[in-house]
């Protein structure tokens, strides 16, 4: 199929996009278009005003500032895979990226275009709930700054208003000692998750859990951030005893039911991936503490 008939708009700042945004109803926003084009093609989506970000070179980029990683909403994902910056602070976002689609997407597709699509399984979506992530959106009324989780809205929505575009994600890099690991099952590499999970640990001089944080994808309309588990872990020695009690926890989030996979089915992923990424997480902030 082909898309319905769309205006198509290439503004070359940020300003005109916003101007654009405002003005028209029914406009989208194109950045990888990965998302976007098949479900035009498909006519899921129908939009009368196309609105291309691809001209706007503001909106692209990786940064530091005030000790934490800021990622342009038009960044390619391809861009933050090699990234050096994002390789040494958050070596996790790498480790993810490695699943996302294929390498052919990963040159198009974009952070703030996978976040704004807000499909419950995408890796990055995980990853910018992991990290407690904050995102920027601007429009001709403003900039304002979401919390993830004021900013995740429900199954592939976020609660960006009509005439917002979504200008960057900052996230908060842990210390470079800490642990991490990041898994998921797909039906195949490239598909979306199943259940994605992703862990980060840090340990004190003697060892045990000073901090933790996990983000499961999957099992519901946005990401979930297991409290429980995370409670267990905070003090706790990093025994397999310790990460099966913690991953006990999490197989018990509510999961949804599908044509394809059961609710069970997604919570037995979300134990056994949970008990993996914090062995991994533990072997490494191990391994990085006495580096």
């Amino acid at each position: 199929m082909k898309p319905a008939p769309f205006a198509y708009y290439d503004p070359a700042s940020l300003a005109e996009a916003s101007a654009l945004l405002a003005r028209h109803d029914n406009a989208r926003l194109l950045a990888g278009g990965q998302s976007l084009m098949p479900m035009m093609n498909f006519r899921y989506v129908t939009p009368d005003h196309l609105i291309d970000l691809n001209k706007i070179p503001s909106l692209a980029g990786i940064g530091i500032a005030d000790g934490a990683l800021r990622f342009g909403a038009m960044t390619r994902q391809r861009e933050i895979e090699f990234s050096s910056e994002v390789a040494r602070l958050c070596p996790v976002i790498q480790e993810a990226l490695a699943h996302v689609g294929h390498r052919q997407t990963r040159n198009r597709g974009t952070i703030g275009g996978s976040l704004c699509h807000f499909d419950p399984a995408a890796e990055l979506v995980n990853l910018t709930a992991l990290y407690g992530g904050t995102l920027e959106a601007e429009s001709v009324r403003g900039k304002r700054v979401l919390a993830f989780d004021a900013f995740a809205a429900g199954f592939m929505t976020s609660s960006l208003e009509p005439d917002e575009i979504l200008t960057a994600v900052t996230l908060k890099p842990w210390g470079l000692r800490h642990g991490y690991a990041f898994l998921e099952l797909a039906r195949r590499h490239g598909d979306f998750a199943i259940v994605a999970a992703s862990a980060l640990l840090e340990l004190d001089p003697r060892g045990r859990i000073a901090r933790a944080a996990l983000a499961l994808s999957g099992l519901g309309p946005v990401p979930a951030r297991p409290e429980k588990s995370i409670a267990l872990l905070q003090g706790a020695e990093p025994t397999r005893e310790a990460f099966l009690a913690a991953a006990e926890e999490a197989g018990k989030i509510e999961a949804m039911s599908d044509a394809y996979y059961s609710a069970a089915y997604r919570q037995h992923l979300a134990l056994v991936l949970t008990r993996r990424v914090l062995e991994q997480a533990a072997r490494r902030a191990a391994e990085r503490s006495t580096a």
